[in-house]
């Protein structure tokens, strides 16, 4: 080819190639105008987004104001009905101990000719006393929840006559393994039995009325007659044992199946609280020698067995508990004075504050004025107020 033919060639490349990069400029231009319309409308997205947010956390941080001061309001509101339902319960207290209610139990005359003619002819037959106590239950003067620990129903006390800070532990109704903790505050502190030492008696208990008195454990036995068992705790041994002399025994207390003989100590030793098929709707109580576990004097009680829930002595006079088989506030109720140096009107109808379910077990401590009890798995601890007896 020539070169005359080359420079004709020169502006036909030149014009194709201006051709060519035009079409190139004007799809850049398309691309960034299309980029740029999803730039904008991306922009408008995020703007109306933000704007959005921005009023639902308004919104919220509104209404959690809204729930705060509703929250505040409710708490008050809770707290003043506290205050009315304290009140309320101490105006109760007051009406009952006014106006006490009877003793469900039925109204049997012949029943109530008897005890009368027994109270007549037992009238001088008063105990005679080994101390100088002359107190009762005034008030229950405070109350302290300290755990739960095992089954609904069981037995915690301390030593009733000894100085032990010892804490021992009847988990069940049923059983042959007593937990000892060294204080109240290992009891207090752990849950688990881990702080507890174990002492595996040489036959299982029943029911919840065993005693820790003088370092020596009283615990009821069942083979065939009931048996109280005196046990050693110190060398582990069984020192003494008494079937008890009561023929056809039945549980004592209505709303306690479990439970057959209480033992329990006051100022004055060692008792027993029990029930016999003879006089089926009454409790009867005995005085225990803690040596020999031979029976000192018996009585029988106005105190019957129905919706009662335990019992505990003190001072000489035995108090029982009631309750209902739907349980609400435990009450005492009923209580006899051995030595006859406690009218029936003097007697204090003491109420424990309501809580759980009822009590399984309720241990006097003379020594501390105050009971250890167990209510639906509960431990719990009632500090008593005192008073002077008035002779009758």
């Amino acid at each position: 080819m020539g070169p005359w033919r080359c420079l004709l060639l020169l502006p036909l490349l030149a014009a194709a190639l201006h051709a060519q990069q035009q079409h190139f400029m004007e799809y850049v231009e398309r691309r960034l105008t299309l980029l740029e319309e999803r730039i904008s409308q991306w922009h408008d997205q995020s703007s109306r987004y933000s704007t959005e947010l921005r009023d639902f956390k308004n919104q919220v941080l509104g209404m959690l104001e809204t729930a705060e001061k509703e929250r505040e309001a409710m708490r008050s509101e809770a707290e003043s009905a506290a205050v009315r339902v304290d009140r309320l319960e101490r105006e109760v207290d007051y009406l009952e101990t006014q106006n006490p209610a009877p003793p469900c139990v039925e109204v049997d005359e012949t029943l109530m000719e008897k005890q009368v003619a027994t109270a007549k002819q037992r009238k001088n037959e008063k105990y005679t006393k080994l101390t100088d106590c002359s107190d009762t239950i005034a008030s229950v003067r405070a109350m302290k929840i300290l755990k739960r620990f095992g089954s609904t129903s069981g037995l915690w006390t301390k030593d009733a006559a000894g100085n032990s800070e010892k804490i021992y532990v009847f988990d069940g109704t049923a059983n042959d393994t007593v937990y000892v903790f060294p204080r109240m505050r290992e009891f207090t502190l752990f849950s688990a039995t881990r702080k507890a030492a174990r002492i595996k008696l040489p036959y299982p208990w029943v029911g919840t009325g065993h005693l820790v008195y003088d370092g020596h454990l009283y615990y009821i036995r069942q083979q065939g007659p009931f048996q109280v068992i005196k046990f050693n705790l110190a060398n582990k041994t069984v020192v003494d044992s008494s079937v008890f002399p009561a023929e056809e025994q039945i549980p004592v207390f209505g709303l306690s199946p479990f439970t057959y003989i209480e033992v329990a100590a006051d100022e004055e030793g060692l008792w027993a609280i029990y029930a016999t098929k003879e006089d089926e709707k009454n409790i009867c109580l005995a005085k225990l020698d803690p040596t020999s576990l031979d029976i000192e004097q018996m009585w029988d009680t106005p105190c019957p067995r129905e919706n009662a829930e335990g019992a505990f002595v003190v001072c000489g006079a035995l108090h029982v508990v009631y309750n209902t088989r739907l349980p609400s506030r435990s009450r005492v109720q009923c209580v006899f004075d051995v030595s006859g140096t406690l009218a029936p009107e003097d007697a204090s109808l003491v109420y424990f504050p309501k809580r759980y379910g009822s009590h399984s077990s309720m241990k006097y401590s003379p020594r501390e004025r105050q009971i250890y009890a167990w209510d639906d798995g509960y431990q719990i601890i009632y500090r008593m107020e005192m008073k002077k007896k008035l002779e009758v």
